[in-house]
């Protein structure tokens, strides 16, 4: 099948995922702090770090096609980056300077974190 078409779908059911996602967070946190975002950016970045073990790595035998359609297109359209920035601008425009702080700083550790934990749990997990 064609890779644009393998990301375009990964990218449309990864958006879904992401839409449930956050919205179901949104539910029970609230909105007054990106909680959902920051979920799913944690979420995508552990998943992230996963997928490119599986796929990359020990188990390198899988084709470029399942790598367009997950780590393209599935966690590109999953992981919302963009959204993060425009939070973090609003909360700034709003005055909120501290929550765009901890909106910045939680959004790093607790990304760069989960992308390391997911890296290390598969690696182990396929040695």
């Amino acid at each position: 099948m064609n890779q644009i078409l393998l990301v375009a779908i990964g990218g449309a059911i990864g958006s879904v995922f992401r839409y449930e996602i956050s919205t179901g967070v949104y539910k029970v946190l609230g909105h007054a702090f990106p909680y959902g975002t920051l979920v799913v950016n944690v979420v995508g970045s552990f998943l992230a770090g996963v997928v490119f073990v599986a796929l990359v790595g020990k188990l390198a035998g899988f084709s470029e096609q399942l790598r367009a359609l997950l780590l393209i297109g599935f966690l590109g359209g999953f992981t919302t980056f963009s959204a993060f920035s425009l939070d973090t601008i609003l909360l700034v425009q709003k005055g909120e300077l501290a929550s765009a702080l901890l909106n910045m700083a939680l959004s790093l550790a607790l990304c760069l974190g989960a992308t390391g934990l997911g890296v290390l749990i598969t690696q182990r997990l396929v040695e």
